[in-house]
């Protein structure tokens, strides 16, 4: 399997799931804008990716400064005073705000899971997505207790909904196909689910901006395509990157890694290729957030990546236009192996690490709120002037 140069950096934190060491990979150069492939994408959509301006980093010294300030020891605040920063140059001002918090959570099947690779039958994705419409789900309760507006994407649940308030319907087909036989999605339809993942994001902001959105999913069988996805693009192997998704048993995830070995060795998908990673070996939710991240990213939002199903379709939107990296916020470190190799890959450090693998955009949700708290602490937080607060002594 062809794949980019890469530089391998020993992780010395274990995955908890199977206490063995997770090699991580960071590109020696940044990905180029994918510009051959914009012919792909329908001319709106195609404006909206080359629309996108990299973050404000002028702004980092008179932000650093300001943070610096602020009536405490200097990095006392830890990841919060860099995530203030980053938000400031995410606005582009020095006073940022989260006033709306947003987060969708795309929904699709597999045809891979034919091949055994989950502990839960594919029908839970349909059963799941109407638990998410009766607000019965663990994404529901963290949006009510955060504050966040949420809504459910069909992007390719087998079977239909009927209409519901905190429904979109965007399917383009009725799940992937098993590409342990064939590929994925065809290119039109690896394409469409982008750009229907743009869509959704700008049907949701309305007239009204989002400041952040959170990122979410729900589809048995997806973590087996976000490995495969993230193991095409970053060269890690299947034997490392694998983890257990729904909880499959040993003898079930060694097959899972031979299934994900074997569609790759079959596919050889082209690690420069998003769109030919995604055609592959990919799934309908996960280009759809890959979309959704392009539209937010251009729109100016922050946008918080969960586990490694929403990261996948980071990773994708990431080597579509290199620009959305400013706007990337890793929520939390999932107990999924492959997630920390696209985020090394991204050069995102998660924020949370509660060992959590459930998807739906948890720890998303729960990361939302430590972003809103930064902006809060660099606008209203006292400065050591306006306190009247002395400052450390020089000991020079």
């Amino acid at each position: 399997m062809a794949g980019r140069t890469l530089k391998l950096i020993v992780d010395l934190q274990k995955d908890v799931s199977k206490s063995r060491k997770i090699p991580t990979f960071v590109p020696k150069k940044e990905p180029r804008h994918k510009s051959h492939l914009l012919h792909f994408f329908d001319q709106p959509f195609r404006e909206i990716i080359t629309g996108i301006e990299p973050v404000k980093e002028r702004l980092i010294p008179s932000a650093q400064s300001k943070i610096d300030n602020k009536t405490k020891p200097l990095g006392s605040l830890g990841r919060l005073e860099e995530l203030a920063v980053q938000l400031c140059l995410i606005q582009g001002t020095l006073e940022p705000e989260i006033r709306r918090k947003a987060l969708l959570v795309f929904a699709g099947d597999h045809g891979v899971t034919e091949e055994g690779v989950s502990a839960y039958p594919s029908e839970v994705t349909y059963q799941m997505v109407l638990n998410f419409l009766r607000g019965g789900a663990a994404i529901n309760v963290l949006c009510r207790h955060n504050a966040i507006e949420m809504r459910v994407v069909d992007i390719g649940v087998k079977g239909t909904f009927e209409d519901h308030p905190l429904l979109w319907k965007k399917k383009v087909r009725n799940g992937t196909r098993n590409f342990l036989l064939q590929s994925a999605l065809t290119a039109e339809e690896a394409t469409q689910a982008i750009q229907r993942g743009m869509e959704v994001f700008a049907e949701f902001g309305g007239s009204e901006r989002i400041d952040a959105l959170g990122l979410g999913d729900m589809g048995i069988g997806n973590t087996t395509a976000s490995t495969a996805i993230i193991c095409a693009i970053t060269g890690l192997a299947p034997e490392l990157a694998t983890g257990r998704g729904t909880g499959v048993d040993n003898k079930a995830l060694e097959h899972k890694i031979k299934v994900i070995k074997k569609a790759l060795e079959f596919h050889e998908p082209d690690a420069n290729d998003p769109l030919d990673v995604i055609q592959k070996v990919g799934g309908l939710e996960i280009a759809g957030i890959a979309g959704a991240v392009l539209a937010a990213a251009g729109s100016g939002a922050a946008v918080l990546l969960d586990g490694v199903i929403s990261t996948a379709g980071g990773l994708i939107a990431y080597l579509i236009n290199p620009a959305i990296k400013g706007y990337l916020v890793a929520g939390h470190r999932s107990v999924e192996p492959a997630q920390r190799a696209a985020l090394s890959y991204m050069g995102l450090n998660p924020l949370l690490n509660l060992n959590m693998r459930l998807g739906e955009g948890t720890g998303a949700a729960l990361a939302i709120n430590l972003l809103e708290a930064s902006a809060k602490i660099m606008k209203e937080m006292a400065s050591f002037e306006e306190a009247g607060v002395s400052r450390e002594k020089d000991e020079t």
